[in-house]
Formats: structure tokens, C-alpha cells, sequence
């Protein structure tokens, strides 16, 4: 789970061959029934490790982000949202993900109920987001090394890339319509970005995991696509 976004923060993990696994996982966030108190969640989705191992979580269906600090496990904070489901600049709709742009101290995020993706500052004194891409039937994101954001549009099929403070981003995965063909994908909805900026895509609906290296007309089968 912690190695979500690990290649856009330029780290790198070394397991050694004799590793195990512990066969029990501890739990740092919610682990109280579903709700909405500061010690619980609701259905969560996406989420990003900092450097630090503080947590934030897009807490799906109190419509909020929650952040979780190292070692405390009592009480998230609520980042974002909180304010019930609306389109406010104070509130967020089903957030399905999140990430942290170290660059900007901001967080970025999937508002998936009201097709948006916002920006969130982390020190600001106004407790609102910005718009930063709007229209779009976002699922997850991502962002690579170069600070450039990936957003996947479950509506059109396609993964786009983004300077951020641009609107309409490249296209770099699928757009040709719903299918199964290798150029096309049909409800994209997680991203992985590596050191190579090839995208990697969780392809819903078609039950595969596609690679699409950068620049590619179509993509590569990596897990899954047998039906």
C-alpha cells in the first residue's frame, strides 16, 4: 500500500531477496465501523504516503480528506471537505483520490461527484479549494518527477497529462473511444506513473492492467485482459 506514488517523489526501495512479509497489517486510519467522526471512515478510496508517513485519504462517502500523522491513531484531521456533499469550493462530492504536490504545499484532488479536480492549500486561511480542472469525470491521479499531473476520465476513456494551471492536458492514453483494443480503454481508473513516464492503468471494465509508454499510439497488456 505505501508504495503508491513512490517514482513522482523519487524514491526508491531496495527489498532484499530473503524479505517476508508480515502476515498481519496494523491498522493507522479509521478501524471503528464505517462514520463520519474524526476516528473513522466511509467507504475510503484513494490515498498518498508523504515522506514522513503522515496519510492523507480521500474519505469517499463523508465527502472529505482526511490526514492521519504518524503514529497517531486515535483521530484523523480533516483536511478537506467535511462541510456535507456539495459543489462549494468548501466542499467536495465523492472525493475517489488524492495526492500531496510537495512544491506548491498543496493537495490535490479527484472530486469525482462534482467532476472537478481541485487544489487545496495546506497552510491557507481560507478553508476553500480552487479549480484547477473542471468538466471531467475524474477517477485518480497521479504526478510524475517533472510535477506534470495525470488524470483519468472514466467518461471518455483517457488518460490525460497536465501542466498544472493548464485546462484541457495531452492525451497519453486510450481516447478512442470505449472498447478493448489496445489503443482504447473503457473505465480507466487508477494511474501509476514510473521514472520513464510510462503510465500504467487499472482498465476497469475490460479487466486488465495496461502500460502505455510515453508518446505510444497504444498500449501494452500487463496483467489481466482474458475475460
Amino acid at each position: 500500500m505505501f508504495i503508491e506514488n513512490i517514482d513522482s517523489q523519487k524514491i526508491q526501495i531496495n527489498i532484499p531477496a530473503n524479505a517476508k512479509w508480515a502476515q498481519n497489517g496494523v491498522t493507522i486510519a479509521g478501524g471503528h465501523g464505517g462514520g463520519d467522526a474524526t476516528n473513522q471512515l466511509y467507504r475510503p478510496y484513494g490515498l498518498f504516503v508523504d515522506d514522513d508517513q503522515t496519510v492523507v485519504i480521500a474519505d469517499y462517502e463523508n465527502h472529505r480528506i482526511m490526514q492521519w500523522k504518524n503514529g497517531d491513531t486515535t483521530n484523523g484531521q480533516v483536511f478537506a471537505g467535511g462541510k456535507g456533499q456539495g459543489n462549494g469550493l468548501n466542499q467536495l462530492k465523492y472525493p475517489s483520490d488524492v495526492l500531496i504536490d510537495k512544491e506548491n504545499d498543496s493537495l490535490i484532488i479527484c472530486d469525482q461527484g462534482n467532476r472537478r479536480v481541485v487544489r487545496w492549500f495546506c497552510h491557507s486561511s481560507t478553508a476553500q479549494g480552487e479549480v484547477l480542472i473542471d468538466n471531467i469525470r475524474c477517477y485518480a491521479l497521479a504526478m510524475d518527477d517533472q510535477r506534470y499531473l495525470y488524470v483519468s476520465d472514466e467518461g471518455k476513456h483517457e488518460v490525460r497529462r497536465y501542466q498544472l494551471g493548464e485546462k484541457n492536458g495531452i492525451l497519453v492514453a486510450g481516447g478512442n473511444g470505449k472498447g478493448d483494443g489496445l489503443n482504447q480503454l473503457n473505465r480507466p481508473t487508477y494511474l501509476f506513473v514510473d521514472r520513464d513516464h510510462s503510465v500504467y492503468v487499472s482498465d476497469w471494465n475490460n479487466s486488465r492492467v495496461m502500460k502505455w509508454v510515453e508518446g505510444a499510439k497504444e498500449g501494452i497488456v500487463v496483467a489481466g485482459g482474458q475475460g
